[in-house]
């Protein structure tokens, strides 16, 4: 696995290590021992996937407040999604800020969410899967949004939103709250 820093404090890029020969390549995708000796929350509780058939689809932006906050760690599997993250920490020096990147089945790259960041993607062709591991269980009543054209964070998404859930369009203006601490 490779890692490299996103400018988000806590949070990266993860990237294969391929080992390439004749049949193509073998790369781990996760790692106890790896991220842990980068200091990262290594559990593991449940992975999840989600198909969205159209591009320009929105979901997001998610997160879990304490004590169910959640690390995830993002991949995409076919097509290709814009994966965003928003730093909703208020001690974090990145604080309100974002960071985004395309995944693609192709770079294999990841995208680590630390705990305390909301979370949430467009697909940018049809038929996009994404697959998430994460540290918690989901927990229906910690459950929270922030929107995804909020001022406050002002995302650039380089592609029209099309598909997007009534829950995930009518999330209030951000306003920082204590319940969002981890």
């Amino acid at each position: 696995m490779k890692f490299t820093e996103t400018g988000i404090s806590g949070a990266w890029v993860i990237g294969l290590d391929k080992r390439v020969d004749e049949r193509g390549y073998f790369a781990r995708v996760w790692c106890q021992r790896e991220l842990e000796n980068r200091g990262l929350n290594s559990a593991c509780v449940q992975v999840n996937t989600a198909l969205s058939p159209k591009a320009g689809t929105l979901r997001g932006m998610h997160f879990q407040i304490a004590p169910d906050a959640e690390v995830k760690i993002a991949r995409c599997l076919r097509g290709a999604a814009f994966d965003v993250l928003i730093d909703l920490r208020p001690e974090s020096s990145t604080f309100r800020h974002w960071y985004g990147l395309t995944l693609t089945p192709e770079s294999g790259e990841m995208l680590y969410v630390p705990e305390g960041c909301a979370h949430g993607y467009l697909t940018l062709t049809d038929e996009t899967e994404v697959m998430y591991f994460t540290s918690r269980f989901y927990a229906a009543n910690a459950a929270k949004g922030v929107r995804h054209n909020d001022p406050a964070f002002d995302i650039e998404w380089p592609a029209e939103i099309r598909v997007i859930s009534g829950a995930d369009k009518s999330w209030p203006d951000f306003q920082f709250s204590k319940e969002i601490n981890t």
